[in-house]
């Protein structure tokens, strides 16, 4: 029998890119996003869930995108990491795919400046899927916040 693994799918750019749908707690609309003085261009801002304030993250700055674009309309993913909820920042949403984890390959190399972030991909018939480590991207934000602080 197969192991398979479930991604929940998004799009940035002309990315594909997939994420445990076992850390996904639910996907919004764009949300109202209040700016953080002094903040890392990865960091979008802060977005209040039921009374919860969490970090929305701008995946576009994370993996070297252009930062701005569609920042306005973008939807929402709430994610679960091992230390808080966060607010990923994404273009579109796709669907839930299933995975056979031996078809698991090492990311492309020319990701070289987001490889951390990405810890492999998925050759999909019509698309390669990359699959996004969001406690990566929580630990990239964070030591960026982190290095801003001590200048």
């Amino acid at each position: 029998m197969p192991d398979i693994r479930q991604l929940c799918t998004f799009r940035l750019d002309d990315l594909l890119l997939g994420i445990d749908v076992e850390n996904v707690q639910e996907v919004l609309q764009a949300q109202h996003l209040t700016r953080v003085p002094l903040a890392d261009k990865s960091v979008a801002g802060l977005v209040n869930l039921r009374g919860q304030i969490i970090t929305a993250i701008n995946l576009r700055a994370c993996l070297n995108r252009d930062a701005t674009a569609g920042l306005q309309n973008a939807l929402s993913i709430i994610v679960r990491t091992k230390a808080t909820l966060v607010s990923l920042l994404v273009d579109s949403i796709g669907d839930v795919v299933d995975v056979d984890a031996v078809e698991f390959t090492e990311p492309p190399e020319s990701l070289d400046h987001s490889i951390e972030m990405i810890v492999g991909a998925y050759k999909l018939p019509d698309s390669l899927l990359l699959v996004l480590d969001s406690e990566q991207v929580v630990t990239h934000v964070t030591s960026l916040h982190n290095s801003g602080r001590s200048k």
